[in-house]
């Protein structure tokens, strides 16, 4: 069988998006999944737009990109010489390190972005590409906004850059414009008219404003592309992008179909997507494709009976597949060590030695709260806990006075460089009453954007996992906590976002790529 190179970009375009930013410890933990997810290629981020997308994209090429079997590790760079210096500082430790350079061909971009003639971008294009490749082989090449940009003239860029050296074409619908038909005329049209383009490998970057990310990634497919650039939960710019979950398991499900393969392991997809949602604290929607809670869910009564007859008559995956186990491990309070640690290393956290040890602390002071831990539960655990151990301030204490003929109020003691602290604050209610003590410890006023409660099993005694957006003066910071007592959990999200606008600042410049 053929075989479709998987591209996952989640942790460049889809980390673009509002509200999914992830800090290099996030980026790690994340690309060390990806890699047990067997994707082929990781775009691990945007070198030049700032010193932490730099430094995310040079740890991810450095502990990921060196493993035995590992994926291709991969940077973004516009058509400048300086750009593409950067990314390969970034991605040069890594076995397969791969620069992907890019630059709009469209008029509507030549004329009110770049405002430059096609004659200036088809130079900087060869000269980029050329550049690229006096550092690595594997250099990759995208017309933005290729969807609406002039056949003739595209198709003129890209025969120049092959000829420069590039690897992989890749085509991209930017704005997420194009619709399954005319898209794969389009994908069939290049391969008639690009001169090379039979040396390279063709490749589509598919975006979801209409809906359509993954019906033309598919329809690409079947019309020769052998490149796939998607990203988990179809995070990304706007809408987002093609799904990961749904490009793969669509190959699987219907692999008589289009008698095309990859190399993802299937089983890890459900575990990869959860630990997406507990990093950046955004879950899918319950009727997401393949991940969604729904997914496997049936609650009409002829859907059920069918089911419980025979599971094909209403399900065209098994749970398994895609790693949601049907019967979950249970964890008690005279569960030892190496169980959780066994169970750990299931869900797709390998900790050990400090690590293992707060992971068990947290979840033993768990288990006496509650009568059993679920899966679900110890990913709160494991992430909340790798949320806290950036530097700053530490919850110690608690106490919260609230009701309905009461002024809400708050005593929060936190803990710093070996250093006690303690206030108190009130509010409009007790959340806001703990925020105001940790604002009165910290001498910093975060202004609550956005707040979200979810519960990360069923039950009274459920984890509650909080997140936020606080805007700090301007700036604007996610912070992700976790506890069964939900006014707790608050505070920890709310820490864990002044605690990453309180490290040396970075300023972020995004960019818009493919």
């Amino acid at each position: 069988m053929d075989r479709v190179i998987i591209f996952d970009t989640t942790l460049r375009d889809g980390e673009q998006s509002p509200g999914f930013s992830m800090n290099t410890m996030e980026k790690l933990e994340m690309a060390r999944q990806l890699a047990r997810l067997q994707v082929d290629v990781i775009e691990a981020g945007f070198p030049i737009s700032s010193d932490e997308d730099f430094e995310a994209t040079r740890e991810v090429a450095k502990q990921v990109g060196t493993l035995e079997s590992a994926p291709s590790i991969c940077g973004l760079s516009r058509v400048g010489l300086g750009d593409i210096d950067r990314c390969w500082e970034a991605v040069k430790y890594a076995r397969k390190p791969r620069i992907h350079t890019f630059v709009a061909t469209s008029d509507i971009h030549l004329k009110y972005k770049l405002r430059k003639s096609r004659a200036e971008v088809l130079k900087a294009a060869v000269a980029a590409v050329t550049h690229a490749r006096g550092y690595c082989d594997d250099v990759e090449f995208s017309p933005e906004d290729a969807s609406r940009s002039d056949f003739d003239y595209m198709c003129d860029v890209l025969s120049a850059v092959i000829e420069a050296g590039a690897r992989t074409i890749n085509i991209p619908d930017t704005v997420g414009y194009a619709i399954p038909k005319e898209w794969g005329e389009r994908i069939a049209r290049i391969r008639e008219r690009v001169r090379g383009i039979d040396t390279v490998v063709l490749s589509v970057h598919c975006h979801n404003d209409l809906g359509q990310a993954v019906a033309n990634s598919l329809t690409a497919l079947m019309n020769g592309a052998r490149q796939i650039e998607c990203t988990i939960n179809g995070i990304g710019e706007r809408a987002g992008n093609a799904s990961l979950e749904e490009i793969v398991m669509a190959l699987r499900t219907r692999r008589d179909f289009f008698g095309v393969e990859t190399r993802v392991r299937s089983e890890e997809i459900f575990k990869t997507s959860r630990l997406l949602s507990h990093i950046t604290g955004i879950h899918v929607q319950p009727n997401k494709a393949v991940v969604g809670e729904n997914a496997f869910a049936h609650e009409a009564g002829i859907h059920q009976d069918g089911v419980i007859k025979e599971k094909l008559t209403y399900e065209i995956m098994r749970p398994e597949d895609i790693g949601r186990p049907s019967n979950k491990l249970v964890l008690g309070k005279h569960s030892g060590r190496h169980a959780l640690a066994a169970r750990l290393k299931d869900l797709g956290f390998d900790l050990s030695g400090p690590d293992l040890d707060r992971a068990f602390k947290t979840f033993k002071d768990l288990a006496d709260r509650k009568k059993e831990v679920y899966d679900e539960d110890l990913m709160a655990i494991v992430t909340d806990e790798a949320t806290q151990q950036v530097a700053g301030y530490e919850l110690e204490y608690l106490h919260v006075i609230s009701g309905t003929s009461v002024v809400p109020s708050a005593t929060v003691k936190l803990k710093k460089d070996g250093q006690v602290f303690q206030d108190s604050g009130v509010g409009d209610g007790p959340v806001d009453a703990v925020l105001a003590a940790i604002d009165a410890i910290t001498g910093m006023k975060g202004r609550l954007q956005d707040y979200s409660l979810r519960s990360a099993t069923s039950g009274k005694d459920a984890i509650g996992e909080v997140a936020m957006k606080i805007d700090f003066d301007g700036t604007v910071v996610s912070g992700k906590g976790s506890s069964t007592d939900v006014i707790e959990a608050s505070a920890r999200a709310y820490l864990s976002a002044l605690n990453r606008v309180t490290r040396p600042a970075v300023q972020r410049v995004k960019e818009i790529g493919p």
